[in-house]
Formats: structure tokens, C-alpha cells, sequence
């Protein structure tokens, strides 16, 4: 074998592995998944998994279980007044959890910031918007924008919540975010599309 061979099946290899890695795969089986697969939402853990469309539907539950699907729902909603949940930040989303709290989270550069929000004002909000109180328990969300003049308001899945924290880790810089954080974050919400 000389040399030139060994090099190539090396770097054929490394290749095989790199597209392996890069290859999402279901959390719950190892299948592999298509690009638009399915999610849970793992209550025991807080995470969201992909999964793949058999498991989505053999694990996904009524509600009562472990794992619950994550649906696909994306409404956007007129001017919401959430002052009234005492959240003080203009990118924040909010999610009814199936005990009867609600949770607010918003995206800062070490990950997402979570705080309790009161449930009776959270109620009370409800009755005055009723798509808020058709959220599903912890896989809906309801996503605000005040920052920088916006006025974005969506019930979304949970998933489209935690990649907008992720994109705003990625791409925050120094201590304010700097120059690339906000306009990504602007076309984030520009890509959104309502969807039943």
C-alpha cells in the first residue's frame, strides 16, 4: 500500500464522519432525521428533542406523560399589553405550564433568563385575548419584540423560542451585543410566517 492510498482512506474516512456528525438524528431512536422533523418537548429534563416522525407520534402523549409534541401552530397576534406581567424586557417569551404557572424567558448571551410570572395576571391577560388561553401547556409560547421600536407579538412553538436564544448567543458581542445581535434578531421575526 503506499502512502498516497492510506492518506486518501484516511481523509475518506474523516469525511464519512464528518457527515455523520453534521447528520441530525432522532434522540429517542438514532434514526436519522429529515430537516423539518418533528420535536418533543421533554418534561422531566425541560428540553426540547428531535425526534423522528414515528416517534413523534409513539411517544408524543395527551399531555399526561413524559414527552409532549411540540406543534407546528405559528399565529401572530395584534398588540398584547404584557406590562401587565411585570416582565421588564422587550424580547421575552411567555409559557402556561400544565401545573397552572406561567414562566418567562428571555435571551441573553449566557442563554435563556427565566423568571415565575404571576398565573392570575397571566389569567386575567387570557380573558382579554382569548388565542392565549387556546396555548398548549409548555410547548406554546407567547413571543414578544418591544426592542428598538418593534411591536411583535406570536404564539409560536417552543422550539422557534429557543432558537431565537440561540441565535441571540451567537451572535451577541461585548456588553450592549453590538453591531450584529439586534438585525438578526429583526429578520429572525421578518421570517416568521403564520402557519396552522
Amino acid at each position: 500500500m503506499t502512502v498516497d492510498g492510506a492518506l486518501a482512506r484516511v481523509i475518506r474516512s474523516a469525511g464519512r464522519r464528518a457527515a455523520t456528525a453534521e447528520t441530525e438524528v432522532c434522540e429517542l431512536c438514532a434514526a436519522r432525521v429529515a430537516e423539518g422533523h418533528a420535536h418533543l418537548y421533554d418534561i422531566g429534563a425541560a428540553r426540547v428533542r428531535c425526534v423522528c416522525g414515528p416517534c413523534s407520534v409513539l411517544f408524543a402523549d395527551d399531555g399526561a406523560g413524559r414527552y409532549r409534541l411540540v406543534p407546528r401552530r405559528r399565529l401572530r397576534l395584534p398588540p398584547v399589553d404584557t406590562g401587565v406581567l411585570g416582565v421588564p424586557v422587550g424580547l421575552v417569551f411567555f409559557v402556561p405550564r400544565s401545573d397552572g404557572t406561567v414562566t418567562a424567558q428571555g435571551p441573553s448571551p449566557a442563554g435563556a433568563m427565566r423568571w415565575e410570572v404571576d398565573a392570575a395576571a397571566w389569567r386575567r391577560l387570557a380573558g382579554t385575548v382569548p388565542q392565549l388561553a387556546s396555548m398548549a401547556p409548555d410547548v406554546e409560547a407567547l413571543l414578544v419584540n418591544t426592542v428598538r421600536g418593534l411591536d411583535e407579538h406570536w404564539i409560536v412553538p417552543v422550539d422557534d423560542c429557543y432558537r431565537m436564544i440561540a441565535l441571540v448567543r451567537r451572535e451577541w458581542r461585548g456588553l450592549s451585543g453590538g453591531g450584529r445581535v439586534w438585525p438578526a434578531v429583526e429578520q429572525f421575526f421578518k421570517e416568521l410566517t403564520e402557519r396552522s
